[in-house]
């Protein structure tokens, strides 16, 4: 978002709405495809619970627990610190493809952490700097405008890059826990093969919304880097 008056101007208007409206866009995608695909039952009956317990089954993980969580639509999460798997009713007791997709990008999760996937090692190491860029990133950047003294610019502006480099390596964690769903669905059998489609779409629809992330940083980032050098 703009912030202040001082930044709000054309670079905000060309760069970053443009990114905010595809962004809009792939959550009302995600949310479409979801409530499309959640109407397609399972030919098997499993649910998303006893879907996810197959993925750490696969991948020999014993010590991660499925629990139901009273959150909404597309609130389910792995908590990494708990290890705990946590699904919302529609996917938790729900057998639709849906579901079974969702609840298996989870388990995928857990099983990143239980390998060390590389890319959830990087992502938890800079998830400290990120917060604190978030926070004090673009004040610091102003003060450092106000004051005329250039090096606070630059080191705001790169705290608050680190918001963009979160994002992109969440990115591809998060297509890897979608391979890994749909790899040990396929080989599970847990879904037909007329329904794999089903599931793909909502894992597709998802990752979207990463992306489009991802561009709405990006795009703030350069907007902010451009005003700052056109003020200087």
């Amino acid at each position: 978002m703009p912030y202040f008056g001082f930044f709000y101007d054309y670079y905000y208007l060309i760069l970053v709405v443009p990114m905010l409206i595809l962004s809009v866009v792939a959550q009302i995608m995600v949310k479409s495809t979801y409530a499309k695909q959640s109407k397609v039952l399972s030919s098997r009956g499993i649910t998303g619970a006893q879907a996810a317990a197959r993925v750490l089954y696969h991948y020999g993980i014993n010590d991660v627990r499925i629990e139901f969580s009273p959150g909404g639509k597309l609130s389910d999460y792995y908590d990494p610190r708990a290890k705990v798997i946590r699904l919302s009713d529609g996917v938790y007791n729900g057998s639709s493809v849906a579901a079974i997709g969702i609840a298996c990008h989870e388990a995928g999760h857990a099983a990143q952490h239980a390998q060390d996937y590389a890319p959830i090692k990087i992502r938890n190491s800079i998830l400290p700097v990120c917060n604190v860029g978030s926070y004090i990133g673009i004040p610091l950047a102003l003060i450092g405008f106000w004051l005329g003294f250039e090096p606070l610019v630059t080191i705001g502006l790169l705290l608050y890059s680190f918001i963009a480099i979160f994002q992109l390596v969440t990115l591809p964690v998060e297509l890897n826990a979608s391979q890994r769903a749909v790899k040990v669905i396929e080989e599970t059998g847990m879904l037909q093969p007329g329904e794999i489609g089903g599931a793909k779409k909502v894992l597709t629809a998802a990752a979207m919304t990463y992306i489009t992330a991802l561009l709405v940083s990006l795009a703030n980032l350069l907007r902010l880097v451009l005003r700052f050098n056109r003020r200087r």
